[in-house]
């Protein structure tokens, strides 16, 4: 049986389901599953997640705060209520202009072959 952080049927405030640490970023999963998870993230301000692929396509979506998404050459501005896809296979890097939350969606259909 796979572990999630959540209990089915059960209604989260999407906010408070990861607390911000100083000088940290937070990772906690909300759904992991063979095909994809979801994961709630939170950023304090100035951190970065460095410059990293995927083999899938990553759907964000800033919950709260502004990132600074870095695609390749590109730096992209989001703030709350914005989505992105960041595309499989392309190097990126997420920083926060102010402290943010951002929620991650992954699903491998059509990737069976390969593992998160």
């Amino acid at each position: 049986m796979e572990q999630i952080e959540f209990e089915e049927s059960v209604i989260y405030p999407l906010i408070d389901a990861v607390d911000y640490i100083s000088g940290s970023v937070v990772m906690k999963s909300i759904l992991r599953k063979s095909s994809g998870n979801v994961t709630i993230v939170s950023f304090d301000s100035g951190e970065i997640m460095h410059s990293k692929s995927s083999p899938f396509d990553n759907l964000i979506q800033i919950v709260e705060g502004e990132a600074e998404v870095h695609i390749e050459e590109k730096s992209i501005r989001m703030e709350a209520g914005q989505i992105m896809i960041i595309p499989a296979n392309v190097k990126n890097s997420i920083k926060a202009i102010i402290r943010f939350k951002m929620l991650s969606t992954i699903i491998k259909s059509g990737y069976e072959d390969v593992s998160i």
